[in-house]
C-alpha cells in the first residue's frame, strides 16, 4: 500500500515529538520557598520545559548541567491542526484499502482481446474465453475417368430386388466444412474446461454436433486427468487440429481409422506432459441410441434394401452417409476402447530446429447386436474413405460392415474388437518441415484370422516467406502459424507455404475387400495474418484398385480422378 510524502512526514514528527518528551522535564517554581518542583501543585508556577544534555563538566565528579530546551511547546492551534491534518490523510489511506479489496474482488473482471475474447477475474480464480471457427470449402473435378463396371450394378438385383444406379461420378459444389462456437477458460487455476459444439455436425439425436466438452484437474505442470467428451490420444495428424493441418483433408490412413470413427468420445483421460515429452492415455466409450448401425462414420447402404451382398451391408440409409456421434445404434453393450499415445523430441536445437517421434497404440472392443431369434440387429464396424474429397465425400474405399449375416449361418462374420498401431515422425528445420505417419488396424472376431488394414502418409512443407512450423509440446501436435509480416496494402505479404505428399491407404486383407488407393498431393496455403488461412490443394488419384469388391465400387477400379480443393478459414 503507498503512503503521500505529507502521510510519512507526519509520522515522522509525531515520532520525534514522542522521543522529544521522553528526554524533556517541567520545572516549576513555589512562589513562596522559591523551590524548584517537577510537578504541578497549588502555589508553583510553570517555568518551561528544559532538556537533560550530557555535556561534559571541568569539575571532577560534576556530569552534568541544566539548560532550556532548545524547541518550545506546541501551541493548541498548531497541535489542532495537525490533529485535522492526520484525519484527513487516515480517511485518504482507508479509502485506498477499499479500493484495493474492491479491486480484488472475483466480481471484478479483466477483458482482453488478444487472440480471441477473453475475460478473467483479476485474482486469476476464473477466466473464460470465447472460440470458434468457419472453415468455407469448395471442390472442383476437373477429371472423371471412370472404366468401371457401374452398368452392371444397376442390373443387378440385390437381395432379388432391382436396384436404381446412384451417380458415379464427383459433384462439384462448395459447403460450409466446419462452423464451431465454443467456451474454455479455467476456475481456481488448477481446472479448466472446454465446451465446443460444430454446426455441421448436428443431427438432433443425442449429443448431435458437440465435440469437446470435459473438465480437466491439474494435479501439477506436467501432470492432468479429464473427464467428459474429447479426442483420442493417438496419431500426430489427429492431435493437431484441423485449423492447423498442411491439407485440407486429413490423410486416408488417419480420416479412415481414427476420425471417420468419430474421434471425440466420452471417458476419463491422462496426459503427462514434460519439456520435450508426453504420454497421453484414454479410456472412452460412445453412448447407447438409435442412430446408425455401425461403428464408423459412413455406412455404405442402398435406399429401401434389406440385405448383405458380399462384403457390404445394405440396411436403409442413403448412400453414403455420415454417422452421427453415436454409431453402435440400439441397445445393449457400447464399445469401449483403451488408448496411448508417447511422443516427443529426441533431438531438439530450438523451435525452429528439432525432430519429433511418437508412437500410439489402441485397443477396441466392437458392440454387436442381435434379435433373440439370431438375425443381425446392429453394431459392427466400417471403415470407409473417400480419397481427400472435402465437399462430394461419396465412398470410394469401403469395407461395409465387418459384422454380416445371421448367428450360426455360413456366412456369418462378427468383428469382436480392434487393435491400432500408429508411427510418426516430423522434421522442422527453419522454413522446411517433413511428415509420415503409418497406421495399422488389425481385426480379430468369427471368420478373421490374421487380418490387417493399413495405411501411411508423407508430405513435405517449405514457407517460401521464412516461417518456420509452430509446435506444441505440451500436446505434441502444430499450432498456429504467425506471418513474420501480416499483409496489408503497404507491402505487407503474409505467410506463404508450399506442401507436397503421397498417401496409400489399404483395406483389403483376408476376407475383408475394402480396396486400394493411392494419392498424390500438392498445396498452396496463404496466411494473411494468424487468424485467417486460404487454401489451395490438387490432388490426383494415382491408383484405385477395388476390382475385389462388389456393387457399385466397380465404378471407381482404375479410375483417373483430378479435384482442385479450396477453404477459406477464420478462427479465433
Amino acid at each position: 500500500m503507498k503512503f503521500s510524502k505529507l502521510t510519512l512526514a507526519i509520522a515522522a514528527t509525531l515520532g520525534v515529538s514522542a522521543s522529544f518528551n521522553a528526554v524533556a522535564l517541567d520545572l516549576y517554581v513555589d512562589t513562596k520557598t522559591k523551590q524548584l518542583f517537577a510537578e504541578p501543585a497549588r502555589g508553583r508556577v510553570l517555568l518551561g520545559a528544559y532538556e537533560k544534555v550530557t555535556e561534559p563538566s571541568s569539575a571532577p565528579g560534576v556530569s552534568h548541567s541544566i539548560t532550556p530546551a532548545s524547541a518550545p511547546a506546541a501551541t493548541s492551534a498548531e497541535v489542532a491542526a495537525i490533529k485535522q491534518d492526520l484525519e484527513l490523510k487516515t480517511n485518504e489511506i482507508k479509502a485506498l484499502e477499499e479500493h484495493a479489496a474492491e479491486e480484488s474482488k472475483p466480481s471484478s473482471v479483466h477483458v482482453k482481446l488478444d487472440d480471441g475474447i477473453h475475460f478473467a477475474t483479476k485474482d486469476g480464480n476464473f477466466t473464460a474465453g470465447i472460440n470458434g471457427r468457419l472453415q468455407v470449402d469448395s471442390q472442383t473435378n476437373v477429371n472423371q475417368n471412370l472404366p468401371g463396371k457401374f452398368g452392371d450394378y444397376v442390373n443387378t438385383p440385390i437381395a432379388g430386388v432391382p436396384t436404381p444406379g446412384a451417380p458415379a461420378t464427383l459433384n462439384d459444389g462448395a459447403t460450409l466444412r466446419r462452423a464451431r462456437l465454443g467456451v474454455e477458460g479455467t476456475f481456481f487455476k488448477n481446472t479448466d474446461y472446454k465446451f465446443e459444439y460444430d454446426f455441421t455436425r448436428g443431427n438432433g439425436l443425442n449429443a448431435g454436433g458437440i465435440t469437446d466438452a470435459f473438465v480437466r484437474y491439474n494435479f501439477s505442470s506436467p501432470f492432468s486427468i479429464k473427464a467428459g467428451s474429447f479426442k483420442e490420444p493417438f496419431s500426430l495428424e489427429e492431435a493437431t487440429s484441423n485449423r492447423y493441418l498442411t491439407f485440407i483433408e486429413r490423410n486416408m490412413a488417419v480420416n479412415t481409422f481414427v476420425d471417420n470413427l468419430n474421434t471425440y468420445k466420452v471417458g476419463l483421460g491422462l496426459n503427462y506432459s514434460a519439456d520435450r515429452w508426453l504420454v497421453g492415455s484414454s479410456f472412452q466409450t460412445e453412448g447407447v441410441g438409435g442412430y446408425s448401425n455401425a461403428y464408423g462414420s459412413n455406412a455404405l447402404s442402398v435406399t429401401g434394401v434389406s440385405g448383405t451382398t458380399g462384403s457390404v451391408t445394405t440396411t436403409g440409409s442413403a448412400l453414403g452417409t455420415n454417422g452421427g456421434v453415436n454409431r453402435n445404434g440400439g441397445g445393449g453393450d457400447t464399445s469401449w476402447e483403451v488408448n496411448t499415445r508417447i511422443a516427443g523430441t529426441p533431438w531438439f536445437e530450438s523451435k525452429t530446429k528439432f525432430l519429433h517421434a511418437g508412437a500410439s497404440g489402441s485397443y477396441i472392443s466392437i458392440n454387436n447386436n442381435y434379435y433373440g431369434n439370431g438375425a443381425f440387429n446392429n453394431g459392427g464396424v466400417i471403415f470407409s474413405n473417400g480419397l481427400g474429397g472435402n465437399v462430394d465425400r461419396s465412398l470410394i474405399l469401403s469395407t461395409g460392415n465387418l459384422t454380416i449375416g445371421n448367428q450360426g449361418a455360413a456366412n456369418q462374420r462378427q468383428a469382436n474388437n480392434l487393435k491400432r498401431f500408429g508411427g510418426e515422425s516430423a522434421l522442422v528445420y527453419g522454413p522446411f518441415s517433413a511428415q509420415a505417419e503409418y497406421l495399422e488396424t488389425d481385426v480379430s472376431g468369427h471368420g478373421y484370422n490374421n487380418t490387417s488394414l493399413s495405411g501411411y502418409y508423407g508430405y513435405v512443407t517449405y514457407f517460401l516467406t521464412g516461417e518456420s512450423r509452430n509446435y506444441s509440446a505440451k500436446t505434441g501436435s502444430w499450432g498456429r502459424i504467425k506471418p513474420n509480416q501480416n499483409f496489408d496494402m503497404k507491402g505487407g505479404k503474409g505467410a506463404w507455404e508450399l506442401a507436397a505428399g503421397y498417401d496409400y491407404m489399404n483395406l483389403h486383407s483376408g476376407a475383408i475387400n475394402g480396396g486400394r488407393a493411392s494419392t498424390g498431393k500438392f498445396g498452396l496455403n496463404w496466411y494473411p495474418n494468424s487468424h485467417v488461412r486460404v487454401m489451395t490443394n490438387y490432388v490426383r488419384a494415382l491408383d484405385i484398385n477395388t476390382s475385389n469388391m462388389t456393387g457399385q465400387s466397380l465404378a471407381w477400379n482404375k479410375g483417373a480422378l483430378d479435384m482442385i480443393e479450396t477453404r477459406v478459414q477464420l478462427d479465433w
